[in-house]
């Protein structure tokens, strides 16, 4: 027997509710029928429908507005959220919601990474690492702690206080009810796909894009269709042309400073993007953990800032600002959608570690995070103008490249048709870490993605004077 013949009436009223919001023939601002109206149309009681739209409230779809009545909040997320758990054969699986790697490229590197001079790494140098501050964090948490119990599900409570602060400096206002903390960005991003979307969903993405290098999406029955992308970012005319009406969408982005392109949205670019996706009830997932990287100027404000319809859920992190190793990110969105997440989370690995919650925590409240993060742009400004003329000394002739604003990233494009496979193999047993395009895209392509964050100057100089030999060998 199908199951909507075992709902309460209650429940009927809510999935009717449920279906006319999501079908869009009830839009945000829409002005729900009166209680006895309802009543009337649904053959039920008006205590029955009273209840319903409570309910409805509380999942934040319908809010009361004096003088308008009941009206409609909310399309996306938040109903996504208030839809039951999507139904899979079996739980998740802690390998699809976990990644301990410190960037996705690690899983092309090899054990004894040390001994390459690495062009691939997403993460900054050593020395750029705050040592003498994280020693003296941790001396001053050492006199204050106690025994380690499990955190509330959405994390440690002053360390989300410091993010609320934090993004309401961002121009975004989120309180600490509305985030949650996760083990990392990527982690954040794999709950939301097990927690709110059903298999078989499509997921838009710039092309390329550092998840076409991630199997766990598709392992999940999801499928990644790549968006062209020009010099403002992400092209929100492109969206339609991928969309199948009949399977469930989702806009994934990375606008600040791209991984791997470097490139930064435009202001003007964030708010096309915001105004398709409201009309096309498309919810967005921001990926801004390069938003502090900024070196020339900072970036625009965050999709999460400009949306004023809950359609953009917000991932941060301070994997590549501060240290991978704390394994500390955060989602951002209304309240019910994180409370969906957390109990996802909860039931995946009981909370991120509390030790680290505290360390940030207390980077982010004492004002050490930004003091920090000025240094970073002036090694990145240092790193970036060096990288920069060894390129052009070196490899002028042979690739061209985009000089990017902030990050760490250069998308090298060649000039003349190479097997950038074969230069990757050769680089490799020349002691040099690259990545490959193809990682990125799932196809040939004729562009290698190159880091300037991590390898010292010296470094990177060697590796790309035998780029150069490696490439002109190849022809």
């Amino acid at each position: 027997m199908p199951k909507e013949h075992h709902q309460s009436k209650s429940e009927k009223v809510i999935h009717y509710i449920k279906n006319k919001i999501s079908e869009g023939e009830w839009p945000i601002g829409h002005k729900i029928a009166s209680q006895r109206k309802l009543a009337e149309e649904l053959g039920v009681n008006r205590s029955t429908v009273v209840a319903a739209l409570e309910q409805l409230k509380e999942d934040g779809l319908l809010k009361g507005v004096m003088g308008k009545g009941t009206i409609v909040i909310n399309n996306t997320w938040t109903l996504l959220a208030a839809m039951p758990q999507p139904e899979t054969n079996e739980k998740p699986k802690p390998s699809l919601l976990k990644l301990n790697q410190s960037d996705e490229a690690e899983a092309f590197e090899p054990d004894t990474a040390e001994d390459f001079i690495q062009l691939s790494k997403g993460e900054l140098a050593e020395d750029i690492f705050p040592v003498d501050n994280m020693q003296q964090v941790m001396m001053r948490l050492a006199g204050s702690l106690g025994a380690f119990g499990y955190e509330e599900p959405k994390g440690y409570l002053p360390l989300r206080e410091a993010i609320s602060a934090y993004m309401k400096r961002q121009g975004k206002e989120v309180s600490a009810e509305s985030i949650l903390i996760v083990s990392g960005a990527l982690q954040g991003i794999q709950l939301i796909s097990a927690g709110l979307l059903t298999r078989g969903s499509s997921l838009l993405l710039e092309k390329p894009s550092y998840l076409f290098s991630m199997h766990v999406f598709q392992s999940a029955g999801m499928t990644l269709k790549g968006l062209p992308m020009d010099e403002d970012g992400l092209i929100p005319s492109s969206i339609p042309k991928h969309i199948d009406p009949s399977v469930p969408a989702i806009v994934y982005t990375i606008p600040s400073f791209h991984n791997p392109t470097g490139v930064l949205m435009t202001e003007k670019r964030r708010k096309e993007l915001l105004d398709l996706c409201a009309s096309m009830r498309l919810p967005i997932i921001e990926d801004d953990i390069y938003r502090e990287l900024w070196i020339d100027a900072p970036p625009p404000p965050p999709l999460a800032s400009l949306d004023e319809n809950g359609d953009v859920l917000y991932v941060g992190s301070l994997s590549k600002t501060l240290s991978p190793g704390l394994r500390i990110g955060w989602i951002a969105g209304a309240e019910p959608v994180i409370e969906r997440l957390a109990e996802i989370k909860r039931q995946t690995d009981y909370g991120s570690s509390s030790l680290s919650q505290r360390v940030a925590a207390e980077w982010m409240a004492s004002g050490l995070y930004e003091e920090h993060l000025s240094f970073v742009r002036q090694q990145l400004k240092k790193r970036r103008t060096a990288a920069i003329s060894m390129l052009q000394t070196h490899l002028g002739d042979l690739a061209e490249w985009d000089i990017p604003s902030g990050g760490f990233l250069i998308w090298l494009r060649l000039k003349a048709n190479r097997r950038v496979k074969d230069i990757h193999a050769k680089a490799y047993h020349a002691g040099i870490l690259l990545n490959p395009g193809s990682i990125y895209t799932n196809e040939a392509v004729q562009a290698i993605r190159l880091s300037y964050g991590y390898a010292s100057m010296e470094d990177f100089e060697t590796g790309i004077k035998k780029l150069k030999q490696i490439i002109l060998d190849s022809l």
